[in-house]
């Protein structure tokens, strides 16, 4: 099969699989970061002794292979996020219903209502700026979306492409949230004025700010948190304004060649030792378990504005955002 020969050098990095070839099997594509989806599986395949198949992808790469196989699906599960992603995959009919016994201590807004996806993590968007151009501009972090407009930051911005990224939509969401439909668009057009470069990746633009590439980024808290905790000189901060939040998730593919392995994994990455795992190995999402709570301040939110959107409305307007980005922004 095409996707195990891709993936055959992703499976030898977990030292805890079995060698039986007639071990029970997992193909996964996963829009987790690759060091954080490298960990995570290695521990559920020494959990379980399911052997696992993966290939990392961005969220929108993801959601384009699981439309182009839906005759013939490829995978049987999917690991990351954005929730919104997933929602959209489940409105295109690519998606199972399952909902795990060990979703009993997650919060509703973390799942979905009719079972098709479960949220096992959940992370803000922030600002990542590198510090050496705060100083070099005499500016403060950013504390306003207003801030990124500012003449120093002409050609210092780089964002990750809506038209690939699950970061890069989540952008979407906030500014639509923050500014409304007009507003929003007419933010981005200036905006764009400053923007160095866009992505493909979410998490790339964060490395580009900690190496002084690039003044200021819009990534995900975990992103900025690996370049921070990494020693690059940054400062993280937030928009007065509010952001969205994303939220990572697993769920079972339609048509899944392994779907008893595909809810395996399901019930272990909604099950409390999941939950302490990526606490205890730094994978920076907050756990979505009611009964697991972070002690690192930093993932206490409480002094974050969340911008409330319901998930449905986000798997519903994500393409429609994204075309209007294209068509009014990136191509102007």
């Amino acid at each position: 099969m095409l996707l195990k020969r891709l993936l055959l050098t992703q499976a030898l990095l977990f030292s805890g699989l079995s060698s039986n070839l007639t071990a029970a099997e997992l193909n996964l594509y996963a829009s987790m970061p690759e060091k954080y989806a490298t960990q995570v599986l290695a521990q559920f395949s020494k959990d379980t002794g399911i052997k696992v198949n993966y290939l990392r992808l961005s969220a929108g790469e993801v959601l384009t292979r699981l439309k182009a196989e839906r005759k013939n699906p490829q995978v049987d599960a999917v690991l990351g996020g954005p929730a919104d992603f997933l929602e959209a995959a489940k409105q295109d009919n690519l998606l199972s219903v399952y909902r795990p016994k060990n979703a009993d201590k997650i919060p509703s807004q973390f799942l979905d209502p009719d079972g098709y996806w479960t949220g096992v993590g959940f992370m803000p968007l922030a600002f990542i700026t590198n510090n050496k151009f705060l100083e070099k501009q005499k500016l403060k972090a950013p504390s306003s979306w207003l801030d990124l407009l500012k003449p120093e930051y002409k050609n210092g911005i780089i964002l990750a492409d809506a038209r690939t990224s699950g970061t890069a939509t989540e952008r979407l969401f906030s500014l639509e949230m923050a500014f409304g439909d007009k507003g929003s668009i007419d933010y981005q057009k200036q905006l764009h004025k400053n923007v160095q470069m866009y992505t493909k990746s979410g998490a790339w633009p964060a490395m580009r700010v900690g190496e002084g590439l690039a003044a200021a980024a819009i990534v995900y808290l975990p992103d900025a948190l690996d370049i921070k905790q990494l020693g690059y000189p940054v400062s993280i901060s937030y928009p007065k304004e509010g952001v969205t939040v994303g939220i990572e998730t697993v769920a079972v593919v339609k048509g899944a060649k392994n779907k008893k392995e595909a809810e395996a994994f399901m019930e272990w990455a909604s099950s409390p030792k999941f939950a302490h795992f990526i606490l205890k190995n730094k994978i920076q999402y907050a756990p979505t378990r009611t009964d697991v709570a972070a002690d690192d301040p930093v993932l206490n939110l409480s002094n974050i504005k969340v911008l409330d959107i319901p998930l449905a409305w986000k798997g519903q307007h994500r393409g429609e955002l994204t075309e209007k980005w294209i068509n009014n922004v990136l191509q102007k």
